[in-house]
């Protein structure tokens, strides 16, 4: 039995299992940013006896934990090396804490890497390889599985899809008198098509009264959230739809670049955003990708959701503490 903890920018899960995966008991939170790290420690403290006290599993049944962090993490040194959602985490020894915490033995991986390996065993990418897994929320992140082990580079992080530069149209401001020209800018990918920046892109855009998103939010333009823009645009509302296809125009670059290096045998695609669905995300991002795709390699992929849900990130760390800490392949 391990540990699986998930720490986020927006929230904090812990579970006990096998790494099989399955659950025996789940522990989910929201964190607070304005608390730093030092508030989601404080949280940890206080779940881990709080989750072993209502599974009724004794501490002794552990042989280890498993986690996966939402920021890069050094694989030699066992530290975070940065969150860029809250302030605290940089350069702390994460796995050697929640070793002394707990008193077992601790594996520490990326969010999006730990998240993979779950999709690649027990998910959408079960049986196939290898497998490329995009999540998409506020930010977005890779996550590279070769026949059931994540690729790593050189320790520190690969699979970085979200931070591929890509071409887009920006305003150039002008001195006062002259007119604003667009220009194009390289740009980060989640700067385009995560959840946040679909959000942005909406709130960026006049207010259209014959919108359907516009009705979502009384007009309040400020309250626009990428969940609404994915709703109205299932209701084929003309300011949404053109809001995603901008972004999916986007994604669907970043994953060609990821298909021509790469070659994978399936794209799996969690997070929020990909909880918009068939008819508004996967099929028009399918048939971007296909017109752009390096055409040898036009028969070889498929891209398709994701299917562990909110618990992905718990059942990877679960499955990461097994195989580097116990039972080995699950």
């Amino acid at each position: 039995m391990y540990l699986g903890i998930e720490i986020g920018g927006t929230k904090l899960q812990l579970g006990l299992g096998p790494g099989d995966g399955t659950l025996n008991a789940l522990w989910r939170d929201t964190v607070n940013p304005a608390a730093g790290a030092d508030g989601i420690r404080g949280q940890i403290n206080v779940a881990v006896p709080d989750l072993l006290g209502k599974s009724g599993i004794e501490r002794s049944k552990l042989e280890g934990v498993g986690i996966g962090f939402g920021g890069p993490v050094d694989d030699a040194t066992r530290t975070v090396i940065k969150s860029h959602q809250i302030e605290g985490w940089d350069n702390f020894p994460l796995a050697d804490w929640i070793s002394e915490l707990v008193g077992l033995p601790a594996a520490l991986g990326n969010d999006a890497d730990v998240a993979g390996l779950a999709e690649a065993l027990f998910g959408s990418g079960k049986g196939l390889s290898p497998i490329f897994y995009i999540t998409i929320g506020s930010g977005i992140g890779g996550g590279l599985i070769f026949d059931g082990e994540i690729y790593r580079g050189c320790g520190r992080g690969a699979a970085e899809i979200g931070h591929l530069r890509t071409f887009d149209q920006r305003v150039d401001l002008r001195p006062r008198g002259q007119q604003p020209v667009l220009k194009r800018a390289l740009v980060p990918l989640e700067e385009l098509a995560s959840g946040w920046a679909i959000g942005q892109s909406a709130r960026d855009l006049p207010a259209s009264h014959d919108s359907e998103l516009y009705r979502l939010v009384c007009g309040q333009v400020d309250r626009i959230t990428a969940a609404q823009v994915g709703q109205a645009a299932s209701h084929h509302d003309h300011v949404a739809r053109q809001i995603l296809d901008r972004a999916w125009r986007h994604l669907a670059e970043g994953i060609v670049q990821v298909i021509t290096l790469l070659c994978p045998r399936r794209v799996v695609i969690g997070g929020g955003v990909s909880l918009m669905g068939e008819e508004v995300l996967f099929q028009p991002l399918r048939q971007l990708v296909a017109e752009r795709v390096f055409k040898p390699f036009a028969g070889c992929y498929d891209i398709v959701p994701a299917v562990l849900g909110e618990e992905v990130v718990v059942h990877g760390a679960l499955a990461l503490a097994r195989r580097r800490l116990g039972g080995g392949v699950p």
